[in-house]
């Protein structure tokens, strides 16, 4: 499958303590317009997976053309995460909204979940939906690109959405 490409997003919850949780994920698609249903599949490992269950709801940030950084921060999953980007709980679901690095976001609420093989495809009814401006981020055959031909476009919301400078950003992961 690296060499089918793919959009990059960041699935994010709350734990039952009410910290924010999050991980990349390449498996995104969209399942029904009406009502709008979109999947994601995580590892049954995943700490974000365990949180997601608990909590119900999930936001999916949809990563720009500048994001590799945060993609691979998140992609890590020894590290907390949410100290390192900006962030605030979305509006009427209260699941965390990444900053500036994000092009799209949908808020969910989990409609249904499948155990797959070693990973659990969650179904997200669609509460809330917001697209912005640039070029989505793409993952394929291990490295991360542009959308092809299109220009470096802004992000959508603040330009806050950067990961701090003086932190490097991670080695590929996988």
């Amino acid at each position: 499958m690296s060499s089918f490409p793919t959009g990059v997003s960041v699935v994010t919850t709350m734990d039952t303590d009410g910290r924010p949780r999050g991980m990349t994920c390449s498996s995104l698609s969209s399942v029904s317009l009406d009502p709008p249903v979109l999947s994601v599949c995580l590892s049954v490992t995943s700490g974000t997976l365990s949180s997601l269950r608990s909590h119900g709801r999930f936001g999916v940030n949809l990563l720009g053309d500048s994001a590799s950084p945060v993609a691979r921060l998140f992609a890590d999953s020894a590290q907390y995460h949410f100290d390192r980007v900006p962030w605030r709980p979305a509006d009427d679901s209260g699941v965390p909204r990444l900053g500036g690095d994000t092009i799209a976001f949908a808020a969910c609420r989990v409609a249904d979940t499948k155990l797959v093989g070693d990973h659990v495809v969650i179904f997200g009814e669609v509460l809330d939906a917001d697209c912005g401006t640039g070029n989505p981020l793409l993952y394929g055959r291990r490295q991360f690109a542009g959308w092809p031909g299109g220009t470096q476009g802004g992000p959508a919301g603040p330009p806050a959405g950067r990961l701090d400078p003086a932190v490097s950003p991670l080695p590929p992961t996988g």
